[in-house]
C-alpha cells in the first residue's frame, strides 16, 4: 500500500537523533509521502533542509499559534516572500488554540487571518490547527473565503464537521481515533464522507493506544489505517487508496509513476 501521512512534524528534535532512520521505517511500512508542516519563521530552513534531500518530504511553512510569543508581524511579510520561492504543498500549520492558558486570542486571530489570505492569494492550501477553538475557525474560514484545506488532529463534533465538509475543507484523524473512548471522533470517522478524510500521525505527538505515551512516528500511520478501516468496515487497501488521493488532490502531490497520465 502507498499511504501518505498528511501531517507530521518530522522536523522536530525528537527526530534529531534518528531522523534517518525514521524515514526508512515510515517506506517500509508502505508511508511513501509526508507532509511536514511548520511552526515558526526560525524553523523554516531546517524543514526545508531535510525536505530537500528527499522527494517523499514536502514542506508546509506557516506560524503555529502555540508558538505565539515567538512570531512577529514581520514573519507574515516574511512568509509570503519564502512560499513565492520556495517549494511548499500548504501554508501551515497555523490556526487557533483556545486550550492553552496565556496565548492571546485576538493576537492567534489576526496571525491567523493573515495567513489565510496569503494562501488565498498564492493558491495554497492550508492546514489548520483547531483546539477548542473549531466554531471561530469556521467562522474565520467563512469570513476570508476562497479557501481549501484540512483541519488536523480532528476533535469537533459532527455538526462542525459537516460545516467543513459544505466548505471543501479536508479532517485530518490520527493516534486518538485509535482510543476506544473517543467514542464521537470514532462515530465521526465511521460515517463521514471519504473523500474529505486524510490519515496523518502529528508525529511526534499524538501516539496511537499501541504506543501510549511514546515518541509517535510516520511508520504507525498503518495503525490509524487499520482503525479507520475497521470503524467503516472497509478494507484497508480501500481507505488507503482514497486517502492517498485526497491528499494528492489536495497539496498537488505527485502521483506514484505507474499511475501518471502518459
Amino acid at each position: 500500500m502507498d499511504l501518505i501521512d498528511s501531517h507530521c512534524h518530522l522536523d522536530a528534535p525528537e527526530f534529531d537523533r534518528d531522523r534517518d532512520a525514521v524515514v526508512v521505517r515510515a517506506r517500509a511500512a508502505g508511508v511513501r509521502i509526508q507532509v511536514l508542516p511548520a511552526v515558526e519563521a526560525a524553523a523554516w530552513p531546517k524543514l526545508r533542509d531535510i525536505c530537500s534531500g528527499d522527494d517523499g518530504l514536502h514542506p508546509a511553512y506557516g506560524l503555529h499559534p502555540m508558538y505565539l510569543s515567538a512570531h512577529r508581524e514581520e514573519h507574515l511579510r516574511l512568509l509570503r516572500e519564502w512560499l513565492g520561492r520556495e517549494r511548499a504543498v500548504a501554508v501551515g500549520e497555523c490556526g487557533l488554540d483556545y486550550y492553552v492558558e496565556g496565548l492571546d486570542h485576538n493576537a492567534q486571530q489576526d496571525f491567523f487571518e493573515g495567513q489565510l489570505g496569503i494562501a488565498r492569494d498564492l493558491d495554497l492550501p492550508v492546514i489548520v490547527h483547531a483546539r477548542r477553538a473549531v466554531d471561530a475557525v469556521i467562522a474565520t474560514l467563512r469570513r476570508i473565503g476562497g479557501l481549501r484545506g484540512v483541519v488536523h488532529s480532528w476533535s469537533g463534533s459532527e455538526q462542525q464537521a459537516r460545516q467543513l465538509w459544505e466548505m471543501g475543507f479536508m479532517l485530518g484523524i490520527g493516534g486518538p481515533v485509535t482510543y476506544e473512548r473517543a467514542r464521537r471522533l470514532r462515530r465521526t470517522v465511521a460515517g463521514m464522507p471519504l473523500e474529505y478524510l486524510l490519515l496523518e500521525t502529528d508525529a511526534p505527538d499524538q501516539p496511537d493506544a499501541g504506543i501510549r505515551g511514546q515518541r509517535n512516528e510516520p511508520a504507525r500511520l498503518t495503525h490509524v489505517l487499520e482503525t479507520v478501516a475497521s470503524l467503516r468496515d472497509e478494507s484497508p487497501e480501500a481507505i488507503a487508496h482514497a486517502t492517498r488521493d485526497n491528499a494528492i488532490r489536495l497539496f498537488g502531490l505527485p502521483r506514484p509513476l505507474a499511475e501518471a497520465p502518459r
